[in-house]
């Protein structure tokens, strides 16, 4: 049989009528992301102000997460206030290679006239364009091809 034990609660929140609102708002919206509301229900059922507050492990089982993710929660309210708290941080990786006007570009490219003996753009002749006219040092023709597959 597995037991759990938990520890007594360090991170202690205590919301004000104001942010209690405010969190409410976001849950009932249902516009938020699915993260954002997750946080504001733990906000809002480990609230010290709340006399139906709920212990760690009935928070798990009602809204089906860690308790790693609730102790960072309250860890992060405590910290940055509520809206540091509800946002993601940003996450690293490789920044986009293409940008805002870098595709205009393609687009531009793609939608003018093709280059003499061709009846249409090739995804290669427009990263070739797209060196030639040093708008980039070097580009795929896969990365041309993902952005116009997006565009209509």
């Amino acid at each position: 049989m597995l037991r759990i034990q938990y520890m007594r609660t360090l991170h202690l929140v205590f919301l004000t009528d104001e942010q209690r609102a405010s969190l409410t708002t976001i849950i009932r919206s249902g516009s938020a992301s699915a993260r954002r509301q997750t946080r504001a229900r733990i906000l809002i059922l480990t609230d010290q102000n709340n006399a139906d507050r709920l212990t760690d492990a009935n928070i798990m089982k009602v809204l089906g997460t860690g308790n790693s993710t609730i102790q960072r929660t309250r860890i992060r309210f405590l910290a940055e206030g509520i809206e540091g708290c509800l946002k993601d941080k940003p996450r690293s990786g490789r920044p986009p290679v293409i940008t805002g006007d870098l595709e205009a570009k393609i687009t531009v490219i793609a939608c003018s006239e093709p280059p003499a003996g061709r009846c249409k753009w090739t995804m290669q002749l427009i990263a070739d364009e797209m060196v030639v006219l040093g708008y980039m040092d070097s580009i795929s023709k896969s990365t041309v091809h993902n952005h116009v597959k997006k565009t209509n």
